[in-house]
């Protein structure tokens, strides 16, 4: 009788034991919101979410680089548009330049505006980046992107195309343009034309023919940057594109995540109730057994 009922107190002890463990883990997954994986409990799920986290960051850098990549592709359009406004102004000068009827202190005028727009054009060609504090138009290095000669001609001072930015596997995006693209290729620079009409027009005399040369020179350089910026564009779409499909892998993403790691909190309080009804019955029972003397068994 003494083996039976040690064995009945043993069974309750560890029956409680076990629904007091129970309870209480259930009791930190719904504090903490989380099952608790581990690679003992669940060796499956636990490496999943392991594949999750790395992907969860490499991804969160590739958002970083394209959100980096957008604002720079923003300034340097933001800078085009200058650009083109420096050029179409030209543009205008050179064509009132033409005309035969201004006289020799109105084209020294024109060609004292000119060479302040020259001058404009320079530092828009040496703009840096606001998030990187790299020349926009520099190419692949140097921290110039153009310079003054002696002779006060000016030279790309850069090398190269600029550097992608990784923004997926495998996939990187220029945030920029090498200014040789933009202000001086070799069918047009912008800085030679517009700096040559206005020493014409400074020097006087006929400068229809000077003025001709630059009207030609001048839509040419207009024509490529609207190219570049055609070209910067696309590459902003491009971001665009990318950024909504990491958007929409990270939710996809986070679904499974939730799925494998997340409590079910409506579930865990039910069973949770579940757990401490029997354990209350269990502790009922092993009371009402303790209490039992010698003399009931001998009854």
């Amino acid at each position: 009788m003494r083996i039976a009922t040690s064995q009945m107190y043993s069974q309750s002890v560890s029956l409680m034991s076990q629904l007091t463990a129970s309870a209480d883990k259930t009791q930190t997954q719904i504090a903490t919101t989380k099952l608790g994986v581990t690679a003992a409990s669940d060796a499956a799920s636990y490496v999943k979410l392991q594949q999750i986290q790395r992907a969860t960051t490499g991804d969160a850098t590739y958002k970083s680089n394209i959100t980096v990549a957008q604002g720079v592709l923003a300034q340097t359009d933001q800078t085009l548009d200058s650009v083109q406004t420096q050029l179409q102004r030209a543009l205008e000068l050179a064509t009132r330049a033409a005309n035969d009827t201004l006289s020799d202190s109105d084209r020294a005028s024109i060609g004292e505006e000119l060479s302040s727009i020259r001058d404009t054009l320079y530092g828009l060609a040496n703009t840096k980046d606001d998030i990187r504090g790299q020349p926009l138009f520099g190419g692949a290095t140097g921290d110039t992107a153009y310079v003054t000669n002696a002779d006060g001609s000016i030279s790309f001072a850069g090398a190269g195309e600029p550097s992608g930015i990784p923004v997926a596997d495998g996939e990187t995006v220029q945030p920029t343009i090498s200014g040789q693209r933009v202000f001086s290729t070799a069918d047009a620079d912008m800085f030679a034309i517009i700096g040559n009409l206005a020493d014409a027009l400074k020097a006087g005399g006929n400068v229809k023919a000077a003025a001709g040369t630059a009207l030609d020179g001048i839509n040419t350089s207009l024509d490529q940057v609207t190219l570049a910026r055609a070209s910067i564009g696309a590459r902003g779409a491009r971001l665009d594109i990318e950024a909504d499909r990491l958007t929409k892998v990270a939710e996809t993403r986070e679904e499974t995540r939730s799925g494998i790691e997340d409590t079910d909190i409506p579930t865990a309080v039910a069973n949770l109730q579940k757990t401490l009804t029997v354990l209350q019955a269990t502790q009922a029972s092993f009371t009402k057994l303790t209490s039992v003397s010698l003399f009931d068994y001998l009854k």
